[in-house]
């Protein structure tokens, strides 16, 4: 039986993991019927891979009786530290039955107890295949590991004034059609000038009797000139529906 793994790597944020399986229903009810197999004396079921085994409990019963060894550890454990404890000491000595270095194994403890289904897998295929076990596992199975991008952005001030105030943000709405953020900006960066010599310029094109005001007076805020300006738009449109 061949595992291959194929892992999809995308930036350091923090990652969700999701996994599509070639074959997997069948790779994981014969490893489930496997452990029971070897487990019947125990009077242990194992009904889901991952949920029975990321502790390291039935993992622990496993190995003694494939290994005909008990190991020293304590049968119960409650807490995750102690778990993990435990987990870690059984992992180690799996490993040395393997032959292999924790630094080449495709599991570890974190990963097992975190209910990684790959590292799992991998362990399981390994003490499948080391005590050569009297079924056979589907050929060729494979494990793509599909990696999801998960932005966290942290919350601001302006999370919680929509919390909070969400009625002292009518004013923004004001915003909507472009207007209020020109004249802002005019305001900001002194644009004054060129939004009333285009207007100017508009009024021409809309064949408006020539002003007499200058478009720097409209700017200087020269109220008798604006005056004129706005007469001339009220006698150009006023009939307008």
């Amino acid at each position: 039986c061949r595992v291959a793994l194929v892992v999809s790597h995308f930036s350091d944020q923090k990652f969700r993991h999701g996994f599509m399986f070639t074959r997997r229903d069948a790779t994981q009810h014969v490893l489930i019927d496997w452990i029971s197999d070897v487990l019947v004396r125990e009077r242990i079921i194992v009904k889901d891979l991952v949920e029975d085994l990321y502790d390291g409990q039935v993992l622990q019963k496993l190995f003694e009786n494939l290994e005909g060894e008990k190991l020293n550890v304590a049968e119960v454990t409650q807490c995750e530290i102690t778990q993990k404890q435990k987990l870690q000491t059984v992992l180690e000595k799996i490993n040395d039955t393997l032959k292999i270095s924790s630094r080449n194994t495709k599991w570890n403890v974190d990963s097992v107890y975190a209910k990684n289904i790959v590292a799992i897998l991998h362990l399981l295929v390994a003490l499948f295949q080391h005590f050569r076990a009297p079924i056979r596992l589907p050929d060729h199975v494979s494990i793509q590991v599909v990696v999801v991008q998960v932005l966290l952005f942290s919350r601001d001030a302006f999370d919680t004034l929509f919390d909070h105030a969400p009625d002292k943000l009518n004013v923004v709405k004001k915003f909507a059609d472009g207007m209020y953020l020109v004249l802002l900006m005019g305001l900001l960066e002194g644009y004054f000038m060129h939004n009333v010599l285009f207007s100017f310029e508009l009024m021409q094109d809309g064949n408006l009797e020539k002003a007499k005001p200058r478009p720097e007076d409209i700017v200087n805020c020269d109220l008798k000139s604006t005056l004129r300006v706005l007469y001339n738009l009220f006698t150009k449109y006023r009939n307008v529906e």
